[in-house]
């Protein structure tokens, strides 16, 4: 299959673009962090981790290798003659394979969720969670002020909780009071 032809605007705006840096995630940050790097999200979570026969608890990513990249096509490869190590994750549709890119807002709330380490933070894949059976929703107040998702209830937990998915990538799953939520069509 052929990734179609891109027009100037598609390589020249800035996107969410979902990347691999395979078994070289802290190299990737390193290098996206340092002086000629890119905007970048990797989601992590706190887990207990046995180092040396030293048990810490430690940020590590949710999923292993898995790195969104804030940059324009031509910014990223520009990048990559560089920096190899990091591959466009693609997806087939019905005009052929096409980098999976993660619209701005969605991705804005699914950072702010992400970014609430020390809170009771679920994340699913896609296919887990059925979206028709709850509420799109805005959050006014609190830690998740401004996050748009959907209200409903999660398998597995008591409260009902807000789930921004990211399509064909992943879900996170947030519990937040309800008089913070405001329903919108």
């Amino acid at each position: 299959m052929d990734i179609a032809s891109p027009n100037t605007e598609e390589l020249t705006t800035a996107r969410w673009f979902v990347m691999r840096a395979y078994k070289s995630e802290k190299r990737a940050e390193e290098k996206l962090k340092g002086k000629d790097g890119l905007e970048y999200f990797i989601p992590k979570y706190y887990a207990v981790r046995v180092y040396h026969g030293v048990k810490s608890k430690r940020l590590v990513p949710v999923i292993p290798n898995l790195v969104f990249v804030h940059a324009s096509r031509i910014q990223i490869t520009e990048f990559k003659k560089r920096y190899n190590f990091l591959q466009f994750v693609m997806w087939e549709k019905s005009t052929g394979l096409e980098y999976l890119v993660v619209p701005d807002d969605q991705m804005e709330s699914f950072i702010r969720v992400s970014s609430q380490y020390e809170e009771n933070i679920s994340y699913y894949n896609p296919d887990e969670l059925d979206l028709r059976k709850g509420r799109r929703v805005r959050i006014h107040g609190g830690k998740l002020n401004g996050v748009m998702g959907v209200f409903m209830q999660v398998q597995g937990k008591r409260n009902r909780r807000v789930v921004v998915l990211l399509e064909g990538v992943m879900a996170v799953a947030a519990e937040v009071h309800p008089d913070l939520i405001e329903v919108i069509s």
